[in-house]
């Protein structure tokens, strides 16, 4: 007999196929996200599970499903995850790293270069039928090329977006909890500075750290305070980095030139205060979104999940101490 697994989202029939070939897999093709308790019912006679970042698995789920051996997220990102929890209970928890560096990186610069030059809200206007003709100050941005820019978290996704900043010949400042290694400072043509440092520099600030209490409102009003009233904050790493309520405020005020976000506090629900700015833009958490990167990300969870069900180490495992 089978193991039953569930996968929580749609996914691509290759990967559903591929889970076939080894499971009895029960998947939510219709995409609607399943509540708490609507997700702990459908766990509670299962193995495994592929999972997404809206799917929180905790100890009250786990009490209420004994059979569940391993938890498979389809993100780099895993704080859905209690793994203090899952590893009492023996549960194997895995993410998939490494795939959406590039389409991350490439997405940053989307909002690098969109929040720049004004183009979301030029768009609007034009859409609107406002515009009747060109005029030399007509919507001004900013230069990118030249400008400082300033990387908070230069792990993979970091440096993929520093390596990209040499086509605009920028100046790149990094900050990290510790500085990595010279050789990686200089592929990435980076420099080190300290956190409050770089805010005060940069002209563009981006962020690529995990979320966790370490990481929550890294960002918030006394350290959007230090940063220039010119310059642009970038956020497409997690919900929650970013007082959102602070950083609407110094958007409000001035105080903070601009802001391009992907992720927000809460999300899918955002502050609607955000709406009504038009130095910001927001995009719905679409930074790994492209058809290579999200197959890339599907069928790694999948083969996460046969191997931790095979009895095998999975490729992606986050919490070794189960199988130890």
């Amino acid at each position: 007999m089978k193991p039953k697994v569930l996968v929580t989202r749609e996914v691509f029939d290759d990967v559903l196929e591929y889970l076939r070939g080894y499971f009895d897999v029960t998947s939510n093709q219709a995409d609607a996200p399943f509540d708490p308790g609507e997700l702990a019912r459908r766990l509670a006679d299962q193995d495994g599970a592929v999972t997404v970042l809206t799917d929180r698995i905790d100890a009250a789920l786990l009490s209420r499903c004994p059979r569940l051996r391993a938890v498979c997220n389809i993100a780099v990102g895993y704080n859905n995850f209690d793994l203090k929890a899952l590893s009492a209970r023996g549960v194997m928890a895995t993410n998939t790293p490494g795939v959406l560096d590039d389409a991350t990186a490439d997405f940053t610069w989307s909002l690098i270069l969109a929040t720049a030059r004004r183009l979301t809200e030029a768009e609007a206007w034009l859409r609107a039928g406002e515009w009747r003709g060109w005029k030399l100050k007509q919507f001004l941005g900013v230069d990118v090329h030249h400008a400082t820019l300033g990387i908070v978290g230069l792990g993979r996704i970091g440096q993929a977006v520093a390596r990209r900043a040499r086509g605009f010949d920028m100046n790149v400042l990094y900050h990290n909890r510790t500085p990595l290694a010279p050789e990686v400072e200089r592929a990435c043509n980076a420099t080190y500075a300290g956190l409050d440092e770089l805010l005060s520099r940069a002209d563009i600030v981006t962020l690529h750290v995990p979320y966790g209490p370490a990481s929550h409102h890294l960002i918030d009003g006394a350290r959007l305070a230090r940063m220039k009233p010119t310059a642009i904050l970038i956020n497409a790493a997690r919900g929650g980095v970013v007082d959102d309520a602070a950083l609407i405020a110094a958007l409000k005020e001035g105080r903070v030139a601009a802001a391009g976000l992907d992720v927000f506090e809460g999300e899918p629900a955002l502050n609607p205060e955000f709406l009504a700015l038009e130095n910001v833009v927001l995009a719905p958490h679409i930074a790994s979104a492209t058809t290579g990167t999200r197959r890339n990300m599907a069928m790694p969870a999948a083969k996460n999940l046969v191997a931790a069900l095979s009895g095998e180490r999975p490729p992606n495992l986050l919490n070794p101490e189960v199988i130890k």
